[in-house]
């Protein structure tokens, strides 16, 4: 029902926000585009809802994903209304769950005050099992189990639940025996951990038909921040909620789903309208924020997804109006990171404040040659989300071996490493090394060359000391006559540093290693380790932080959410963006996952837009050719400029003849644009029969290839570079 008394609430919103602020009952779908006031829409319409006395303030659940959120959009809405919203259920999904546990705890088999536990603890219990079972957690990480358990959580399986393939993925096939022990130690504790509190709340729901009544009868109208980034557990929760009233809003962007590698199903606001039949769907169209260009960019960009429910960003302005998207090629990563520093010189010359400027990035590793040059330049920046290169715990724990290798005194860095990756050298190891290093008055390496001869440590430790000071002496020697990249790539392999990393299973450990890989692309530029190691030190001298204008460098993914004047996208370029391991995944939905990235990168602009890719990058001791994006390719080339100069980037004709013979854009983007033709225009759904045999077709992973046989959508294909392999119909595209 529309009201149909106009309120002072609804006078500053244009045509489509007041229809999604009115559309009250019922089942209703925001598809917010990037810039549209999707904020100002989710606290105008809790606004109405208590204006109207559709519903009190207790009445009503808004869930958001992050607790600044909750807190801005409750601060907004009592300005609105210009009382207190006291009782408002509003906060994130693991804070609404807990409030629901507190409630019912005996039922889930919790006592009342349970305890909480977070990551750490829950590594913890899961290294107990692993010894209590007698596996080897070497081989078995706690850290993999735990992250398993937390992802099987947010699957919405417990223990009883849990697929056979899933249960295999841990000790051959002990992973349902040991998620099962696990939840009997959290309730011998009287504790829940985080995934918990989304899982025991629906299972609450769904056991106890009565409870569940009770909170449908509590909430009359649901609010759903950022739909899009809902995994499969929040999904399952707030349809049981909404079967009460049906009075369900959510709203979000189905082209910024961008979290899928933690679990966020896109696939939940693109069936909303199945889900919930007779939903009204409202589209935000008009953007406050870009100029033409950079949204009819973006636009042209997403077209190319085919799992999206379809909008287009516009504003009152000329289709012409602003700058268009400049597109720079350049040679090297080292040449990207001098032309990024002079566009932003050139920018502050002409009075651009630095906080309206930000470098985004695909990969954490790929700061390093900014954060350098800016320091070289004397420009101040910050770096969103996360530690500055150096800073970073795999780059310092590399960093103490570099120094305890130049130099035996680096007490401190002795320290770090002595157990890392873990040797059995405890605490307990170190007190007889300390003892003597004190009564002689030597460094802890030097008294570990002691106490290796010596018996204050059990004759296995001995050994391990020993190995480890042998390994140091070598390394030493090693770096006496090799350059500083190999040395370092040797010591991270030799020492097991690297391999810890691999074997991790945490979200983190890929990013991990490829900072670990950066860091010896560095050491390709030094002498030697003491000219590295003494500009390290220079680097985070430098690093202080300073209040006031600075430069913004973080991820894409960091970066939802914000908006700066001036964008600048480096690293344009295949296997970095799209990031190699989005397009091992079957079918399209990494490479769709990563186009979204694209669209959540362009969209941040209000102003302009700078892309670079490069020719060449290092990588460890060598330097690899790249390709343009194919990403560039889709850019409408009515918006984009592209530089045209086969120079731009190169230090000298001669430089650029030899490394290369088309290198011009125009021409590089031509050879993209064939190699990937299923790419040209915007994809529309595929229709009709599957391919039949000897069709020439091509795959997003595997490349061109010829079908042999097809048993319906079950295709045997004859790829050109990968071999033999069946694939479903729906996974190619006709060449």
């Amino acid at each position: 029902m529309q009201d149909a008394c106009p309120s002072p609430l609804l006078e500053d919103l244009n045509e489509a926000q007041r229809e999604a602020v009115r559309a009250l009952d019922g089942p209703v779908l925001v598809l917010a585009g990037a810039g549209t006031g999707k904020t100002r829409v989710l606290t105008v319409r809790l606004a109405h809802l208590i204006e109207t006395r559709r519903a009190w303030p207790s009445q009503i659940l808004a869930v958001t994903f992050t607790n600044k959120a909750a807190g801005e959009m409750s601060e907004r809405v009592s300005a609105l209304i210009g009382q207190s919203t006291a009782g408002l259920w509003i906060g994130t999904f693991h804070n609404i769950g807990a409030r629901m546990l507190r409630r019912h705890a005996e039922l889930v088999r919790l006592k009342a005050g349970y305890t909480i536990i977070d990551t750490d603890d829950q590594v913890r219990l899961a290294r107990e099992l692993l010894e209590a079972t007698n596996i080897d957690e070497k081989r078995w990480p706690p850290r993999m189990l735990s992250f398993l358990i937390q992802r099987w959580k947010d699957r919405g399986w417990t223990p009883d639940q849990l697929p056979a393939d899933e249960a295999g993925a841990f000790a051959h096939g002990r992973g349902q025996a040991l998620y099962r022990a696990y939840q009997e130690r959290l309730e011998s504790l009287n504790a829940a951990d985080f995934g918990d509190l989304l899982l025991k709340p629906y299972r609450l729901l769904l056991d106890h038909p009565d409870v569940l009544e009770t909170w449908h009868r509590r909430f009359r109208y649901i609010l759903v921040d950022e739909y899009q980034d809902t995994n499969a557990i929040q999904y399952l929760w707030l349809r049981l909620l909404a079967r009460g009233s049906g009075n369900i809003c959510c709203v979000g962007d189905d082209d910024q789903s961008i979290y899928g590698w933690r679990g966020a199903e896109v696939g939940n606001i693109l069936k909303f309208e199945k889900d919930f039949p007779g939903a009204t769907v409202v589209r935000l169209e008009r953007n406050y924020r870009s100029t033409p260009r950079i949204l009819a960019a973006a636009s042209g960009l997403i077209a190319h997804n085919r799992s999206r429910l379809g909008k287009t960003l516009w504003t009152p302005e000329g289709d012409d109006a602003g700058e268009p998207i400049a597109v720079h090629g350049v040679w090297s990563g080292e040449d990207e990171a001098h032309a990024v520093g002079d566009m932003v010189e050139n920018l502050q010359r002409k009075k651009h404040p630095l906080n309206e400027m930000a470098v985004l990035v695909r990969a954490g590793h790929q700061t390093r040659h900014f954060e350098e040059r800016f320091i070289t330049l004397g420009v101040p920046y910050r770096i969103i989300g996360g530690r500055r290169f150096y800073e970073r715990r795999e780059i310092r724990d590399a960093l103490a071996y570099l120094r305890l290798v130049r130099q035996d005194e680096d007490d401190l860095a002795f320290q770090r490493i002595i157990n890392l990756p873990k040797r059995g050298l405890g605490e307990k190891s170190l007190i007889p090394l300390r003892d003597h290093a004190r009564s002689a008055h030597t460094s802890l390496l030097g008294a570990a060359r002691y106490v290796v001869n010596a018996t204050a440590l059990p004759p296995a430790r001995r050994r391990t000391l020993r190995l480890f000071i042998e390994s140091i002496d070598r390394w030493r020697a090693e770096a006496s006559r090799a350059a500083p990249a190999e040395t370092a790539k040797i010591i991270l392999d030799e020492s097991g540093y690297t391999e810890m990393w691999q074997k991790d299973k945490s979200i983190h450990a890929p990013a991990r290693l490829e900072n670990l890989r950066e860091l010896v692309v560095a050491l390709a530029d030094f002498e030697n380790l003491e000219e590295f190691l003494d500009h390290v030190s220079l680097v985070t001298e430098g690093d202080a932080a300073i209040d006031g204008d600075m430069i913004s460098i973080m991820t894409f993914h960091l970066a939802k959410g914000l908006e700066f004047d001036t964008v600048i996208l480096p690293g344009w370029e295949e296997d970095l963006f799209p990031h190699k391991r989005a397009l091992e995944e079957d079918g399209n939905k990494g490479l769709e996952e990563e186009r979204r990235l694209a669209y959540v990168a362009l969209t941040r602009a209000r102003q302009r837009v700078a892309i670079f890719h490069a020719a060449t990058r290092r990588i460890f001791s060598h330097t690899t050719s790249n390709l343009p994006s194919r990403f560039l390719a889709e850019l409408p080339g009515e918006h984009v400029q592209t530089d045209e100069s086969p120079l731009v980037g190169y230090r000298n004709q001669s430089e650029f003849g030899e490394a290369v013979t088309d290198s011009n854009f125009s021409r590089t983007l031509a050879r993209r644009q064939q190699q990937f033709p299923s790419r040209d225009a915007p994809a529309t759904p595929t229709t009709g029969a599957a391919p039949g045999p000897d069709t020439r077709i091509f795959h997003q992973k595997f490349g061109y290839g010829r079908v042999l046989k097809a048993d319906g959508e079950k295709l045997d294909i004859a790829f050109e570079k990968a071999g033999r392999k069946k694939i479903m119909a729906a996974f190619v595209t006709p060449a």
